[in-house]
């Protein structure tokens, strides 16, 4: 089954399918030594993403050292690490803690 494409011009974003969610870009990160990460989205909010729950499984052991922990970026209106982990934006937008307005 094919699904419609093109441009949403509101969000500015490639639509692949009728129905979309669409959740605010990450535009800035930064790491914390305690594990978190300070985000900044495209819509003004700005919010922490408490990583440590996840460190214990799977890739994400893998940035569960400071070093490789503190090597992370914005990609593609996400989050993700030199060593290629990256997160799902809505996964990102939801589990912040302490949206507020920039």
């Amino acid at each position: 089954m094919k699904f419609p494409s093109g441009h949403c011009h509101l969000c500015d974003k490639i639509v692949l399918s009728g129905a979309m969610n669409v959740y605010p870009a990450v535009v800035k990160v930064v790491a914390s030594q305690d594990f978190t990460l300070a985000i900044t989205f495209d819509n003004g909010e700005e919010a922490v993403l408490d990583m440590k729950p996840h460190l214990d499984f799977g890739v994400f052991r893998e940035i569960a050292d400071d070093e490789n922990f503190r090597k992370v970026r914005v990609s593609y209106d996400t989050v993700e690490w030199d060593c290629g982990i990256d997160l799902d934006p809505e996964f990102v937008y939801r589990q912040c803690k302490t949206k507020s307005p920039a």
